[in-house]
């Protein structure tokens, strides 16, 4: 009888144990995402004043900055969960903003502009910081994703509605590449 109900009170310890292990690493993952959606929100909100300030010296570019004001409207009007969604156009986003940091080689006014100049040191450093919170996401992704696939824990994280997270990933198979380097 003893013998019972300390195996009992074993498997309740296990699954409380799994279950806040699970719920932990779900956490995770979700500041995690937090944290790219914030790198995400500061670029976005860097494009405005960075078309601005490209606007007054490469009007005929039309093209190139209209494409990055309808790219930055797609990610701000995906869904807040959809993962995979936001890594595409963000990927795209990110594409469209290099271009526009191209033309200030073409435009020698621009690369001058000290705003502009601002304005791109300060992409740079959102850049990074984007990497790096996508990185920790995935990490914290991986760990969840590992607990839920693994046995015993999988049995409770079935149980209990625990989901794989998708990876912040790279979606453009040139961005893949490896460069070509020639001397």
């Amino acid at each position: 009888m003893y013998v019972a109900l300390a195996v009992l009170a074993a498997i309740a310890l296990y699954v409380v144990f799994v279950y806040n292990g699970l719920v932990k690493s779900r956490q995770m993952a979700e500041e995690a995402w937090s944290g790219i959606d914030v790198q995400l929100k500061r670029r976005a909100d860097l494009i405005p004043n960075l078309i601005e300030t490209v606007k007054g010296y490469a009007s005929h570019e039309k093209s190139t900055l209209e494409a990055v004001v309808e790219l930055r409207n797609k990610a701000q009007a995906v869904p807040a969960g959809d993962v995979a969604g936001r890594a595409a156009v963000e990927g795209l986003l990110g594409q469209a903003l290099g271009r526009i940091v191209a033309l200030a080689e073409a435009y020698p006014e621009l690369k001058a502009n000290q705003n502009f100049l601002e304005l791109q040191q300060s992409l740079e450093t959102v850049e990074g910081e984007i990497q790096m919170s996508r990185r920790y996401y995935n990490g914290a992704a991986r760990d969840l994703n590992v607990k839920v696939e693994s046995f015993p824990s999988n049995l409770i994280a079935g149980q209990f509605g625990f989901a794989k997270k998708p990876y912040f990933e790279i979606t453009n198979e040139a961005d893949r590449a490896v460069p070509t380097v020639k001397f």
